[in-house]
Formats: structure tokens, sequence, C-alpha cells
């Protein structure tokens, strides 16, 4: 069982049993990235017509949790810093896709980027910190 099977599969983006999220599927590429189609429903609109910047900022984030993932990493999410170029038009197919930029165990950088049409139009940078998921699951918090 995979480690998105494992500790994800609820996730509101890529989790498989989750019938109200996107079940989104990374595929990994050549390169070590992972890329997703999704199509941007008008029911994640912020402005008419727009993807909502926080949604955005999810499917950044998820395509690189699933790019760790591939690596057979679990780790949260230390930090992130969203760019947006442009808005993104809701109704229309879009990318995801993530890439590990430096790993310095527990600690790792990666970047991610959203488009349209062959178009970026949503950046982002974060860093990860690996740690013991499930442990922390069977704490209370």
């Amino acid at each position: 069982m995979s480690l998105r099977e494992s500790l994800h599969d609820t996730c509101l983006l890529c989790g498989s049993k989750n019938p109200a999220g996107l079940q989104l599927e990374f595929a990994a590429g050549e390169d070590g990235s992972v890329l997703a189609q999704c199509l941007c429903h008008s029911r994640f609109e912020g402005y008419k017509g727009f993807l909502h910047g926080g949604v955005a900022a999810a499917l950044l984030d998820s395509a690189m949790t699933n790019c760790l993932f591939a690596r057979g990493i679990a780790a949260l999410t230390a930090g992130l810093n969203v760019t947006y170029k442009k808005p993104v038009r809701c109704g229309r197919p879009a990318q995801v896709k993530a890439w590990l930029v430096k790993s310095f165990p527990p600690l790792h950088e990666l970047k991610a980027q959203l488009s349209q049409d062959g178009e970026i139009l949503v950046m982002a940078e974060a860093k990860f910190m690996e740690t013991d998921l499930i442990g922390l699951r069977t704490k209370a918090v």
C-alpha cells in the first residue's frame, strides 16, 4: 500500500476515498516531477468565472505532497509561498505540476505550478518537514 493510500486516502484533493473531493491522480514524470489534470469546477469560484485563490494554493500544495509521496516521503507543509500571475478560469481544464528542488532530510524544498492552455498562471514554493504522521494521528491534539 502506498503512502498516499495509507495516510492520505481521504484528502479533499487527491483522496480516492473522499466522494466530495477532486480525486486527482498524480503521475510521476521521468524527471521526478508529478503531474495531474483537473477541471476547475465553477463550485470552486472566488470571483465570478475564476478559481478561488485558496483552491489554487491547495492544488499546488497537494501536487508537492504527492511529489514527496512518489519518493516514499510523508511530510507536512512547513511553509508555503504562492505567486498569482493571472487568474485561473473556471469551467476549463488545468494542469498542476510539482518537483523537488532540494532535500536535506527531514526538510524538503519543492516548487509547483498551475497552468491552463500551456500558460503558467500560479506558482508556489514550499518547505515540507518529515514527521511521524501515524504517531500524530494516534495522539490527542
